[in-house]
């Protein structure tokens, strides 16, 4: 089965074929003809095996329990053939299989860790990708464990299997890793591509210039509230990553259309609301896939990456869209989301497979019950969804991170300084024009052009971070494992001091006098700081509250979204009343604050979780 066939067959459009034709193409090892379950198979030769090795010899007698599984055979002398019989044998699976012995090929293994492999960053983790690493390079089939219940767990097939999206070769990896990293560029580019479009929509609606930034500002808080329900409907095993991906982004898609040709300020607020709030999954989950299909030790790189799309995005927006918004007109910037989001869109319903290792094997369940007839047979995701309803997982998202906010005061600091960092981010869409068109006379647009440097800065921010990781993280990892948490604020360190020198570079040479390239070189040093920090904070919050990772990072989106939009709506009044030497400086002055609280948290962060119920100890 080569791999695209499988691939089609796990994206959204292969399973809508499914679903049409009632399975009748694109079917699964389980559904085709002949099909024999692997570890029935391989307990039969390791039986073969153990029986051939000594000919002579009286077998000792076997435990029922420890028996592998056969298919009984009708003695037609003697017996009817009950099909029933030979079907409940055909299922059922030892509790602990035999251990071979020298002589023996070592045809199968156990495992216990397997369905862990999606909660990142653990010590946990680490061991047991090593484990599967060196049991993966035998190709041995994985046999499946009984609950004191009688409910067998299914597992995957084999060490190596390809449905196991850990298994997956580099450039299918690659390949859904670029499907997310287009589709969450296109929903931060979607963000600021509005921005040229402001002084259009002031004339046409009659508003001033707060009222016209709401579009922007709508935006952002829609993608920042959408991860509290797309997070922990990705998370239930029935759904998986895809549903919340291709629906909503379909929706976002044909919104853009209403949204380019709204003829009141009132409704073209709303769409820009629920257009931002239809792109959320892409930062609700995007991280979540590639911790699905990288090892422990290779998911900084993947992340890195991702973030680096979503991070330089809302940079570009404005170059994209602003000469053509000089020519065209306002709406012409909506419409390039359409043009922009319809490809990648088209891209992921066609080539985005699975990737929830519960999903995958929750369905793998459901086919060989089918086949089979026995209930018994159950993925360990399917018993644990029993108890954990969309109710109660948004429940604890809504809660529990406030909870831990509160409480816990590395958290709170976190929280607080990386939204406060995402709100300065967003006021250079407001001090851009400010400086570039009030000072130095730059048109609509070359205003675009500055924002490079927020591109250029995360490519050296990524630089910098990869080679941190290639050179000594991972190596040290290998060598030592994990280390304390706080060591991976170490680069952090350094970058925090960056932040407040590039807004203090920044505004005090924003003159007429002074050439413009100076502060914008200045500017540069802003994302390459925040672009490291918040690599580090990332990695660090999951190793301290491994349990309540997915919920702090949708808190954590929400407070960045929202104290984003306040930024976008207060900035440019900030730097008109203040001037743009005192109003970036103030800014700056209070990122200050931030260099301390991390140095803080790097030298007694161990004391704080040792006084914390909800950190990892």
């Amino acid at each position: 089965m080569s791999a695209l066939y499988s691939i089609v067959r796990d994206a959204p459009f292969g399973q809508l074929v499914r679903l049409v034709t009632k399975n009748k193409f694109f079917k699964y090892p389980e559904e085709l003809p002949g099909f024999e379950i692997p570890w029935q198979k391989a307990a039969a030769q390791e039986k073969e095996i153990e029986l051939n090795s000594s000919p002579l010899a009286t077998p000792p007698p076997i435990d029922e329990k420890d028996a592998p599984p056969t298919i009984p055979r009708a003695n037609t002398h003697h017996e009817t053939h009950d099909p029933a019989k030979d079907l409940e044998a055909l299922t059922q699976l030892p509790t602990v299989r035999s251990t071979p012995t020298n002589n023996q090929a070592r045809l199968t293994t156990t495992r216990t860790l397997t369905r862990e492999q999606t909660r990142p960053w653990t010590a946990e983790r680490l061991a047991a990708e090593q484990e599967e690493a060196v049991d993966r390079a035998q190709s041995m089939v994985i046999m499946p464990t009984k609950t004191s219940d009688g409910i067998t767990l299914i597992d995957w097939y084999t060490t190596d299997d390809t449905d196991n999206p850990q298994n997956w070769s580099s450039g299918r990896k690659a390949l859904v890793a670029a499907i997310i990293f287009l589709y969450t560029f296109a929903v931060y580019t979607a963000s600021a591509i509005y921005t040229p479009s402001e002084i259009g929509v002031m004339s046409k609606f009659g508003v001033g210039v707060t009222k016209a930034a709401l579009g922007l500002s709508m935006y952002v808080i829609g993608y920042g509230v959408g991860p509290l329900l797309f997070s922990p409907l990705s998370e239930l095993p029935s759904i998986g990553r895809n549903p919340p991906y291709i629906i909503t982004f379909i929706l976002f898609v044909i919104l853009a259309v209403p949204t380019a040709l709204s003829n009141s300020y009132a409704t073209l607020l709303v769409l820009r609301f629920l257009t931002g709030f239809m792109g959320s999954p892409a930062l609700a989950t995007g991280g979540a896939t590639m911790q699905d299909m990288y090892s422990l030790l290779k998911l900084p790189y993947a992340l890195s990456v991702w973030t680096a799309g979503a991070f330089c995005a809302p940079a570009l927006g404005p170059l994209l869209s602003g000469f053509a918004v000089m020519n065209k007109g306002w709406r012409w910037s909506l419409w390039e989301i359409l043009w922009m989001s319809g490809p990648i869109c088209i891209l992921m319903f066609l080539l985005m497979p699975e990737t929830s290792a519960g999903t995958i094997l929750l369905r793998r369940a459901q086919r060989l019950r089918k086949l089979t007839g026995n209930a018994n047979l159950k993925a360990q995701s399917e018993i644990d969804q029993g108890s954990k309803t969309f109710n109660a997982i948004a429940w604890e998202q809504l809660v529990k991170p406030i909870e831990i906010c509160i409480k816990d005061p590395a958290v709170l600091f976190v929280n607080i300084y990386t939204s406060y960092i995402y709100g300065v981010y967003y006021s250079f869409f407001e001090v851009f024009p400010l400086v570039y068109v009030g000072i130095y006379d730059f048109n609509l647009g070359e205003l675009g052009l500055p924002f490079l440097t927020i591109i250029v800065g995360c490519v050296i921010g990524l630089i910098i971070y990869a080679g941190y990781n290639i050179f000594y993280l991972e190596p040290d990892i290998k060598a030592h494992g994990l280390r304390a948490q706080e060591h991976r604020l170490v680069p952090a360190l350094f970058a925090v001091t960056l932040l407040p020198a590039a807004l203090f570079w920044f505004g005090w040479t924003a003159e007429k006098s002074i050439h413009w390239i100076v502060c914008t070189i200045g500017l540069t040093l802003f994302p390459i700081g925040a672009f490291i920090l918040f690599q580090c904070i990332f990695m660090y919050l999951p190793l301290t509250y491994p349990q309540y990772a997915a919920s702090l990072f949708a808190a954590n989106d929400v407070c960045r979204s929202s104290l984003a939009a306040g930024a976008i709506l207060f900035a440019h009044p900030l730097f008109i009343n203040l001037g743009i030497g005192k109003g970036v400086s103030l800014l700056g002055g209070l990122l200050c604050g931030g260099v301390l609280g991390i140095w803080a948290i790097y030298f007694y962060g161990a004391g704080l979780r040792a006084r914390s119920k909800f950190a990892q100890h």
